[in-house]
């Protein structure tokens, strides 16, 4: 390997060869050699490439957080969303408008394709505030997509209309392109985030917040304003039962059921979806759990159109309570959805509670009704001045002084000089626009003009002016009498449609307690619920099974359908760690009794349940704590004693590597726990256990 230093791309301090005065490039000096030990920053991973690489992943983080998946904490709106209102409102004439019109005036503002913004529209109609549709959008039940954009039309509802713009209220900034002028923020005076919920995965974090009721969040605000305490809980657009319990004001999770029906004795109905879920998924995760054997079903038939409607068909003396149980179980019938709500507040984001986002929401609209509020009262003011320099232009006859004017100017002062005796009349100081106004009055207005008429007008204008001061002094009333306008216009299109509800625990080991028949095939040496052969019990695919062989070995396993165990298991059963064993082996000649609980193990470790190192033989194994033991032992020469009967309850419990207590050293033929026919209850002494 060469020892002279290549430059890099990257290398600030490369020397390149610079070109020689005959036009050839001079050959470049070899630059020193590097040092033994990098540079600091080369060490810390902070070279050119590392600060290249931050600082654009940096901004990519940024821009993905900020404009395309966290919505804004003050209009509850991400940056597609505002810009197709926007785009809808520009556009607004009454009538519908074809998408593909919309989506190509948005792409003006969002250079980000076509497809984004026409999902973002179909799911703005879908929720049904905000934009109006004509067509085929989709079916939010069976996840149906729209019609092709050039096939439908939408239009802003009567409520977006009102309630998200004044272009008063507007801060604009330049579009990417610098061609358009877009809206910073919506002044919407809506609780638009909770109204529609959000969902966003952005670069290290992510956003869940669940849409809400309309007519609750109004009457939450009004609470707020009065100070009084209120509750929020979702609102699903597809109905369904929900268990809030563990809400905590949007940051804790939720459970969501299906509404499921009883038709007839064999036959169940799905009415409404939880949220999140189409008939699809549900049906998919209905057959899969059929095929596990978690629940017993004949038939699924969907019916859904404008509601749920999916039949299934149960076979005959099926259990149906339990097989309710088990659709929730086991099957999207019923989903957790765990919730994080996050906003950009202030160009950042942060994380807020439901409540603490519509309390914010409450201060903003106090905020723009006062500002709508003073426009209106400064237009009032505006109105009242040129209504009055009209009047006192006409009735005094001061039009009649420029007659002889020359030059314009003499005209403005002529006119000046005219109202200089009523200024008291004046709401404020005349201006060269107040003249431009009077000199621009037709001479056919001036032969009609009606003074009582003008009386009135200004009279009503006056009467505003004052309705609008006195809202002023009490913004806070104002705002309540507000939100109850709304209620009272809007919110009976809204009713709730998700019930909440307390779900109880379902035991899922006892719906599967005998999902699983565990069979034992002795002359092949297989075991699980896909053998044949000897059936050992039933059990749950949540249980795990014990097994113990021949040479003490035991082991915790998951059901399986099918495993080889060989011919040498001796136990197989449903674990229970705390269950007591009864265990009688022969090692190195002496025969020992133990009692003793599994405890805790790792599942598919082998373990022994004999004192460490030890080549031992399973004499008797038992899960059950017999009173009595009947020992046979093999006939010897010269022995005196054949049998022996032991008490087990004697032993103490201890663990699976305790030695247990000593029984004999004679060889056993045969253990029982009932007396056996050839049991001589005079022959034999009690057996003695030593330790």
């Amino acid at each position: 390997m060469s020892d002279i230093h290549q430059p890099s791309l990257f290398d600030e301090s490369a020397d390149l060869p610079r070109p020689a005065k005959g036009g050839r490039a001079a050959a470049a000096k070899p630059p020193p050699a590097p040092p033994a030990t990098p540079p600091d920053d080369k060490e810390r991973g902070e070279g050119p490439l590392h600060r290249l690489m931050d600082g654009n992943f940096l901004q990519y983080a940024s821009y993905v957080i900020r404009d395309r998946a966290i919505p804004e904490l003050e209009d509850g709106l991400k940056p597609v969303q505002r810009r197709i209102l926007y785009s809808l409102n520009q556009n607004d004439d009454g009538r519908f408008i074809k998408v593909a019109n919309i989506v190509g005036y948005t792409m003006q503002f969002h250079p980000h394709g076509d497809a984004s913004i026409g999902d973002a529209l179909v799911t703005l109609v879908n929720r049904g505030y905000l934009i109006e549709g004509q067509g085929n959008f989709g079916n939010i039940h069976t996840g149906d997509p729209a019609a092709a954009p050039r096939y439908i039309e939408c239009r802003l509802t009567d409520l977006a209309a009102t309630q998200l713009f004044n272009d008063d209220l507007t801060e604009f900034i330049p579009s990417y392109d610098g061609r358009k002028k877009e809206p910073v923020i919506l002044p919407a005076k809506l609780p638009l985030l909770l109204m529609l919920g959000a969902e966003g995965i952005a670069v290290g974090l992510s956003t869940r917040i669940l849409p809400h009721n309309f007519g609750e969040l109004l009457q939450a605000q009004i609470a707020i304003l009065q100070k009084k305490s209120f509750q929020l809980l979702p609102d699903f657009p597809q109905g369904g039962l929900i268990d809030a319990r563990d809400y905590d004001e949007g940051r804790g999770k939720i459970r969501a059921r299906a509404v499921i029906d009883q038709k007839d004795e064999a036959t169940l109905v799905v009415r409404e979806l939880p949220y999140g879920i189409t008939t699809e998924l549900l049906i998919a995760s209905i057959e899969e759990a059929a095929k596990k054997g978690k629940i017993k079903t004949k038939a699924i038939r969907d019916y859904t159109a404008g509601q749920v409607e999916i039949e299934i068909a149960l076979p005959a003396d099926t259990d149906i309570q339990q097989t309710i149980q088990a659709l929730y179980a086991f099957t999207q019938c019923e989903v957790s959805l765990s919730l994080r709500p996050i906003v950009i507040q202030e160009q950042r984001p942060v994380e807020l509670s439901v409540h603490d986002i519509l309390r914010h929401n409450t201060r903003r609209l106090v905020d723009l009704l006062r500002k709508e509020l003073q426009i209106e009262r400064r237009k009032i003011d505006e109105a009242l001045q040129a209504a009055s320099l009209v009047r006192l232009f006409i009735v005094h006859r001061i039009y009649k002084r420029i007659e002889e004017c020359k030059t314009a100017a003499e005209v403005r002062q002529a006119i000046l000089d005219g109202l200089t005796p009523f200024r008291d009349q004046l709401r404020r100081e005349i201006t060269t626009a107040d003249l431009d106004m009077l000199l621009a009055i037709p001479i056919r207005r001036i032969s009609l003009y009606d003074i009582n008429k003008s009386r009135k007008e200004e009279d009503d204008l006056l009467a505003d002016f004052a309705a609008v001061e006195n809202n002023l002094t009490d913004v806070t009333a104002y705002t309540i009498k507000y939100l109850r306008t709304l209620l009272r216009d809007y919110a009976g299109e809204w009713p709730r449609k998700t019930k909440a509800a307390k779900f109880d625990t379902i035991e899922v080991r006892e719906l599967t307690a005998e999902e699983h028949a565990i069979g034992l095939d002795k002359d092949k040496g297989y075991l699980g619920f896909g053998v044949g052969g000897e059936p050992l019990f039933r059990c749950s695919s949540y249980d795990k099974i014990i097994l113990v062989w021949n040479d003490c070995r035991y082991r915790v396993i998951p059901p399986p359908e099918k495993m080889f165990v060989d011919k040498n298991l001796v136990y197989a059963a449903i674990f229970d760690r705390d269950h007591v064993m009864t265990l009688v082996y022969e090692a190195d000649g002496i025969s020992h009794l133990k009692r003793f609980a599994f405890g805790g193990v790792i599942q598919n470790k082998d373990y022994a349940c004999v004192p460490g190192g030890e080549s031992a033989r399973c004499l008797f194994f038992s899960d059950s704590q017999p009173a009595t033991l009947y020992v046979k032992y093999a006939p010897r020469k010269g022995q005196q004693i054949h049998q022996q009967e032991f008490d087990p309850r004697k032993v103490a419990i201890r663990t699976p590597k305790t030695r247990g207590i000593q029984m004999t050293t004679k060889k056993i033929a045969d253990i029982s726990t009932q007396k056996p026919r050839n049991w001589d209850d005079k022959a034999g002494p009690k057996g003695a256990l030593l330790k």
